[in-house]
């Protein structure tokens, strides 16, 4: 099977390749403006071209990788089936996280640009008129070679390391958090067998951040601060469902990664 994984320089892009030739997969990863995207036969194409902490600083950036690229790539290349990479953010407004959810936005939010372009790209993908495209909601991916990353689990794990974590959030604040092993083993099987159009990938349990920071303070001795009056935020509980009765899909511990 030939595959084609589109922003493979990115933590889950290197995740997928690994896991793809690992299976004894072909894997084409080209880079940032390789013309020869458009002059080859791409087979299953997995588009995990996206910003993800920055977009506040780059929302001309954002919705070129979220929009104007898929557009291209739907329009003008020769792929067998393609799966775009969206995200359960779009969901942060909404009261629960089923995929058939109505998902509230809110323009004058400068966080909603990024749910904005991404929902602007599972449209395409859904009604662009090509056969075999399927678009996933990932939730927050932990793990693989991320520790640079200024999204949370490793900023926290950098501060543990330097001896002191510092918390803008209370400490019952919750997300979803995904291992990384269980995205790279779910994404080739739903861009290739996935029955459905729409998939949230996710744990489908929320992880306290007390729990990470315990996790944090055995493993350094670290010391922990909340700042005053830190709130705490919680985001709607995510359906897994379609996953788990399709796929048989049974979490890893997000808090794993740690060990």
């Amino acid at each position: 099977m030939n595959w084609t994984v589109l922003g493979a320089s990115g933590v889950i892009g290197r995740r997928l390749v690994a896991q793809l030739r690992g299976m004894g997969e072909a894997v084409h990863a080209p880079v940032r403006g390789d013309a020869s995207l458009y002059q080859r036969p791409l087979g299953h194409v997995i588009y995990a071209i996206g910003l993800t902490a920055d977009f506040r600083q780059r929302p001309y950036d954002t919705v070129q990788a979220h929009v104007s690229l898929l557009a291209e790539v739907l329009q003008r290349t020769d792929f067998e089936s393609l799966l775009y990479l969206s995200s359960t953010r779009v969901y942060g407004r909404a009261s629960h996280g089923r995929e058939d959810a109505p998902l509230p936005m809110l323009a004058q939010d400068p966080s909603d640009l990024y749910n904005l372009s991404k929902l602007m790209g599972e449209s395409l993908c859904l009604h662009g008129g090509r056969s075999g495209v399927r678009v996933v909601r990932l939730s927050n991916v932990v793990g693989g070679d991320d520790e640079d990353s200024a999204n949370f689990v490793p900023s926290l794990l950098r501060e543990a390391r330097a001896g002191r974590i510092v918390l803008q959030t209370a400490l019952d604040s919750a997300k979803d958090y995904i291992h990384i092993d269980d995205v790279a083993e779910l994404l080739p099987r739903i861009a290739a067998q996935g029955r459905e159009r729409l998939y949230n990938v996710a744990s489908g349990v929320q992880t306290l951040h007390k729990q990470w920071v315990q996790q944090l303070t055995m493993q350094t001795g670290c010391a922990v601060e909340v700042m005053p009056n830190a709130p705490t935020t919680h985001f709607a509980p995510i359906d897994t469902q379609r996953i788990r009765t399709e796929f048989g899909y049974r979490p890893r511990s997000a808090l794993s990664v740690l060990t």
